[in-house]
């Protein structure tokens, strides 16, 4: 499954769209029974409460919007963040059933420009 984000650099406290896409191993779009994502940065730290977030009745495809809080830069972080969004679902197949899969994509989040006055 691949895990797409549609805004690759996001800036900070705006907003990002990650396109997901489910299927099973003959390559057949396939809506999963269950699916959570989290969010963190690079050292494991949740960011803003994100964790195991389900995604209700998913479908093959969803799309999740991260923005404002979750795109906030840390202590310590000042010209950009890593992060992490991880995907965690089960499906059935003819192989099995509630067979887990997941995936992860990281991305970097661009700090605020401020540009001093004269």
């Amino acid at each position: 499954m691949p895990t797409i984000i549609k805004t690759p650099r996001p800036a900070e406290e705006g907003t990002c769209f990650i396109d997901l896409a489910f299927w099973d191993e003959d390559g057949a779009a396939k809506a999963p029974k269950t699916a959570k994502w989290s969010l963190t940065d690079n050292k494991g730290n949740l960011i803003n409460n994100r964790d195991e977030v389900a995604i209700s009745s998913p479908s093959a495809t969803e799309t999740v919007v991260l923005s404002g809080d979750d795109l906030a830069l840390q202590a310590g972080e000042r010209e950009f963040a890593d992060r992490i969004f991880t995907i965690e679902w089960t499906y059935d197949s003819a192989l099995g059933s509630d067979l887990p899969d997941n995936d992860k994509v990281e991305f970097q989040v661009d700090g605020s420009v401020v540009i001093p006055r004269s």
